[in-house]
């Protein structure tokens, strides 16, 4: 599967999560780095995690 079809098979899916991701940071205040950190580490496949961490500066910086 070439990088471009894996991207548009799971952008919504990263999108998503990045979306509970951040929903997070209120909750947990100045822990949420840390937490958000061992998160993307845990996701799979780390072109997936990749995803993720991009959309989440997308949506941060939006």
């Amino acid at each position: 599967m070439s990088r471009q079809q894996y991207h548009a098979d799971h952008a919504a899916r990263a999108q998503s999560e990045a979306r509970r991701l951040l929903d997070q940071r209120a909750v947990l205040g100045p822990r949420w780095l840390a937490w958000v950190a061992s998160e993307l580490y845990q996701l799979s496949p780390p072109e997936f995690a990749n995803m993720v961490r991009r959309e989440l500066e997308r949506q941060s910086a939006g």
